[in-house]
């Protein structure tokens, strides 16, 4: 299982030391870009979730196209 978790800057280093401590357990540090990435990846395959169940209306890609 995977976990993130977002923890105050000045608690992060001593809470990592106690997860290091723990053996069963694998701890890895990530920027802040990619904490940002993972969460807009998972919205976006929420958000595809939904289009899929009908409960959201998907936009026109040339629509979409048309804004860039």
């Amino acid at each position: 299982m995977k976990v993130l978790l977002d923890i105050e800057d000045s608690k992060a280093n001593a809470f990592m030391e106690v997860i290091k401590g723990i053996s069963f357990v694998k701890a890895k540090s990530i920027t802040e870009n990619k904490a940002k990435l993972i969460s807009e990846i998972r919205d976006a395959v929420e958000e595809m979730k939904l289009i899929k169940a009908g409960k959201k209306v998907a936009r026109n890609a040339e629509d979409f196209l048309n804004e860039l």
